[in-house]
């Protein structure tokens, strides 16, 4: 099984780590570089800093447990999706604004191919695992929004992620779609 994470941010770094185990291949597209700033909220260590995202995340998998992924060091766009997703058995949508998951969506829809979304409201009050079927993205997303990478929001990121890489284990063992919605009061399957 091959799964690419679309964003390996605070919630597709996490949760990626959390994937380690599976008996799949892990592939990550960022175009992003890892900056101080990442370091409180997402799964990046300190030598990382300056590197490419998607880059750094498959070498810190390589050093400290062995796995191999593939990295795409990239950004997403119309003249590549087709490129780095037409031989994934599950997208993951990690990223943090409406072009990019609406492209990701559009392409695992005509394919098709399935897609799971995770979001954190960037006021942090809650999160959202949600398969392709059933998720719509937020139309009040706008460019330069806040996001939660100052680590103010580490507790439900953590819970967020978590519960992401559970319904990614889930589809693996047994394509099971399950939903979930993530606040601090809990975990609640939608």
């Amino acid at each position: 099984m091959r799964i690419v994470f679309c964003g390996v941010g605070a919630l597709g770094s996490s949760a990626a780590m959390l994937c380690r185990n599976l008996d799949a291949t892990l592939g990550f597209v960022d175009f992003d570089r890892v900056e101080s700033k990442n370091l409180a909220s997402q799964a990046f260590v300190k030598p990382s800093v300056g590197k490419n995202k998607a880059e750094a995340l498959k070498l810190q998998l390589s050093n400290f447990h062995g796995i191999k992924a593939e990295a795409f060091g990239v950004r997403l766009t119309d003249d590549n999706v087709a490129t780095l997703l037409d031989k994934a058995d599950l997208v993951v949508d990690c990223f943090d604004n409406q072009k990019s998951r609406l492209l990701v969506s559009g392409f695992c829809r005509a394919k098709p191919t399935p897609l799971v979304h995770a979001a954190l409201a960037a006021d942090g009050s809650f999160g959202l695992v949600r398969w392709d079927a059933r998720f719509v993205a937020d139309p009040e997303d706008h460019e330069g929004q806040a996001t939660c990478e100052g680590g103010e929001h580490l507790p439900l990121i953590g819970l967020l992620t978590a519960t992401l890489a559970r319904s990614i284990q889930d589809f693996v063992k047994s394509a099971t779609e399950r939903d979930f919605m993530v606040s601090l009061s809990g975990v609640i399957e939608t």
